[in-house]
């Protein structure tokens, strides 16, 4: 039987401007707000961390150390 990809979580490789997929599925959660973030709309994460962000005001509030790691 196949697999798909659909309603899974991906793992990925984040790299300073582009992002990897390691493992398939359609979608990653937020680092900060545990929300499901659609791998067509990743806008935000840090290769850092290796996280990602659901929206620029969590990544910025992360980064700038307002929400606790």
């Amino acid at each position: 039987m196949l697999m798909s990809s659909a309603d899974k979580t991906a793992k990925l490789y984040y790299g300073p401007s582009s992002f990897r997929v390691l493992r398939p599925g359609n979608h990653v959660l937020c680092a900060v707000t545990g929300e499901p973030i659609p791998l067509t709309e990743l806008r935000y994460w840090s290769a850092e961390r290796q996280e990602p962000y659901a929206s620029c005001e969590v990544a910025t509030r992360r980064l700038l150390g307002s929400d606790p790691a």
